[in-house]
């Protein structure tokens, strides 16, 4: 088995049926498995989804245990070389999911790739980032970001001064999609399950690093991304009232405490 696709769900079977229609659609020149994992959606339409596309693997989850969790639980049970976690609001172009294998394959020293992640209109998303530092989800997430100094943070951290045209190493890659090398993951591990929603992908990113395992962004590979951040509909100073603002500092406040004293890895 060449690759596994983990997509995980939660009240989103629309969208995971429109994903796995468009990677089917993709005809894939590799051998590879869809493992669905739904997160206790509740009045869940994953039956339906079963019996519409047979060939998929479902594991069907007890209680809602968030991103790094409910990854987690598809990549257990993952059986090939590569393994990528993939939101179900992600469209595969086809020979999107093969250029980022090819690559896995030329590179054997990179340990998980993203690919170069597109808006519906065809504008280009952040999908590669650098480490955060300070308060960046305040800068993210409420008025701060609308200073200068917010400003200039979020330029850096966003990577306004990359064009996004090149296949380069990166601090860290968006979740929404990222293929990961089994043997690498063994070495690195799974996704840390202190985190619910936010930051799992920043960890992880930072920990294949940390193991000597490159992360790459490739450009060379794209997909669309229809993606939509909830509590960006609050940007007020109420915003940090936001439920998933509310959520997304307290998983960066894990993150701090995790890495605090600790330098960021050296990439080379």
């Amino acid at each position: 088995m060449k690759l596994s696709i983990v997509i995980l769900n939660y009240k989103s079977e629309g969208l995971v049926r429109y994903c796995l229609t468009n990677i089917i659609k993709a005809e894939l020149r590799i051998n590879y498995e869809i493992i669905v994992v739904d997160n206790a959606s509740p009045h869940s339409g994953v039956q339906e989804l079963k019996n519409e596309f047979k060939t998929v693997r479902f594991i069907e989850l007890e209680t809602n245990r968030g991103f790094s969790a409910g990854n987690n639980a598809g990549m257990k049970v993952a059986r090939g070389e590569y393994v990528s976690i993939m939101n179900p609001d992600i469209v595969v172009a086809p020979g999107s999911l093969e250029k980022l294998v090819s690559f896995m394959d030329d590179n054997p020293d990179v340990g998980c790739a993203g690919p170069k992640l597109m808006n519906p209109d065809g504008t280009v998303q952040n999908s590669c980032l650098r480490f955060p530092i300070g308060i960046m989800p305040f800068y993210r997430r409420s008025p701060l970001g609308k200073t200068k100094k917010g400003q200039r943070y979020l330029e850096n951290y966003l990577m306004h001064d990359f064009d996004h045209n090149s296949n380069i190493p990166v601090d860290w890659l968006f979740g929404a999609c990222i293929l990961a090398r089994k043997s690498a993951i063994e070495d690195v591990g799974l996704l840390d399950e202190g985190y619910f929603l936010y930051i799992g992908d920043t960890d992880w990113c930072r920990m294949f690093w940390e193991k000597g395992h490159r992360v790459y962004y490739v450009a060379d590979s794209k997909m669309i991304h229809y993606h939509h951040r909830e509590s960006a509909t609050n940007p007020g100073i109420t915003g940090i009232f936001n439920y998933v603002t509310r959520i997304h500092i307290k998983d960066f406040l894990h993150y701090a405490r995790k890495f605090k004293g600790k330098p960021l890895p050296t990439k080379n």
